[in-house]
């Protein structure tokens, strides 16, 4: 099993080498992001099984080379190291395209199993891209288009649009749309979702959402 740890803390990412070579591991250390950027993408197609990226790092961030990787169709798993402890560091990870996550400091037992189960789950397949009449969703390069024309959209928009098109035909409610685009434990105003909506039909027409009278909201075509 082949990994690529990219760590700029000389003495932790000293360590994580010899504890995951002490567990079989073979592994490849640099440390900062435009070297680790190069290593993953220039190694030949398939030499790793999973990529340790830390977040903070020189040159380029773990963030800036999660973006890359995934961009170029590299799906190699990634498990991010970071020295930050809050919910948005975590959604900014996975949204840009990491399968796990883990705060310093860690436990090695904790990091061995994580790093384990990505490898037997293996690299994720390409995420489809979505379509309905005119438009096109990419998750995997984060992308919007109506009738071939690129979208700009925000990231709360995007998630919304791709939650409405991953339920196409299916009317979807408020409380729905703010589980899954905000979360479960969401207390401000329901009308957000009234005005997220405003804004997606100014940019990709007002035809292409439709409101279902005592239902919510469904995509069209």
């Amino acid at each position: 099993m082949r990994v690529l740890v990219v760590e700029d803390e000389i003495g932790l990412a000293e360590t994580i080498r010899d504890g995951l070579t002490e567990a079989g591991f073979a592994v490849d250390l640099v440390h900062d992001g435009v070297d680790g950027l190069w290593q993953a993408t220039e190694t030949p197609h398939g030499a790793y099984d999973v990529l340790v990226l830390d977040i903070m790092l020189p040159g380029l961030s773990g963030y800036e080379i999660c973006r890359t990787l995934r961009k170029r169709e590299v799906w190699t798993p990634i498990l991010m190291l970071t020295a930050k402890d809050g919910e948005y560091d975590q959604a900014d990870a996975l949204d840009l395209g990491a399968d796990d996550y883990l705060t310093k400091p860690f436990s090695f037992v904790v990091l061995i199993a994580r790093l384990r189960a990505l490898i037997r789950r293996g690299a994720p397949e390409r995420p489809a891209v979505l379509s309905a009449g005119e438009l096109t969703l990419d998750p995997g390069e984060r992308r919007v288009a109506r009738a071939g024309e690129p979208v700009a959209v925000t990231p709360r928009e995007f998630a919304m649009l791709e939650f409405l098109m991953h339920h196409r035909g299916q009317a979807m409610t408020k409380t729905a749309i703010l589980e899954s685009v905000w979360d479960a434990n969401f207390n401000g105003d329901p009308n957000i979702v009234e005005v997220y909506i405003g804004y997606l039909r100014k940019k990709i027409g007002t035809a292409a959402i439709e409101t279902v009278r005592g239902a919510g909201y469904r995509i069209a075509g």
